[in-house]
């Protein structure tokens, strides 16, 4: 930190406030240490996106690169969803565990999946691992009520998920936002009125999402789907070094 300026308190890793969740599209194991080497200090945890997990020739030796960084991975939401269609979930967590991947994603993005299961799953999941759970659909059309998304975060939280993700996509039109990627500031409002944001990961892909979810809720705020090259750029949005929050990121 800055011995001159008067800058936000950022918390030491592992933080349980103020996480940088990045997703990962596929990078190379280069690619890793150079993320590391710029700004490794502000990322809390990667995702692999979608299932590019299965799909990358270099998912062992990135796995390797990333815990020797100290840095977690969590497999993206749509294997879960995947595994839960195919009736595989079983064999999907003795893969996690061989993959020495400590943290889960459980998402109804893209299938449907009955509320109760879904929280059924996330109980029995959270007895092994740290879960993320994500409301919201990936389909634009499906827009829901700001009071079911309460609901069903409270739900999610209450069943034994660490952090539930609002969705948005890596596009930033769904979800928490419109077509256009403007916030929808009456859900996100009636979100922090009815449960703790810091119990919250915001999706913010661009870079005006960042900033009116810094300027609402503060430096510390959790936000995700940040792409491994806007890291830096997201951190001195946190500490007001960058004129879009230089006067109003709180302190």
């Amino acid at each position: 930190m800055s011995p001159f300026l008067d800058l936000p308190a950022r918390g030491g890793k592992p933080r349980e406030r103020g996480l940088t969740h990045v997703l990962d599209r596929g990078l190379s194991v280069a690619e890793v240490d150079g993320l590391v080497e710029v700004a490794g200090g502000a990322v809390d945890i990667v995702k692999l996106g979608w299932g590019t997990a299965l799909a990358t020739a270099n998912l062992a030796s990135k796995l390797e690169r990333y815990s020797a960084h100290g840095i977690p991975v969590v497999l993206g939401g749509t294997l879960t969803e995947l595994a839960i269609r195919q009736d595989r979930v079983e064999q999907m967590v003795a893969w996690l565990h061989e993959l020495g991947i400590v943290h889960v994603e459980v998402s109804d993005g893209t299938i449907e999946l009955e509320p109760e299961r879904k929280l059924a799953l996330i109980a029995r999941l959270a007895a092994e691992f740290r879960v993320f759970s994500e409301v919201g659909s990936k389909d634009a059309a499906k827009v829901m009520a700001p009071y079911r998304w309460v609901e069903q975060i409270a739900a999610e939280l209450d069943a034994g998920a660490w952090k539930v993700i609002a969705e948005a996509r890596e596009s930033g039109t769904v979800g928490l936002y419109r077509a256009d990627g403007e916030p929808r500031m009456g859900l996100i409002d009636e979100i922090a009125h009815g449960v703790d944001v810091e119990r919250m990961i915001f999706e913010a892909p661009r870079k005006e999402q960042q900033v009116f979810l810094l300027k609402r809720f503060g430096s510390e705020v959790n936000l995700g789907n940040i792409a491994p090259d806007e890291v830096l750029s997201l951190e001195t949005l946190r500490l007001g070094l960058r004129s879009d929050t230089l006067s109003s990121v709180k302190r």
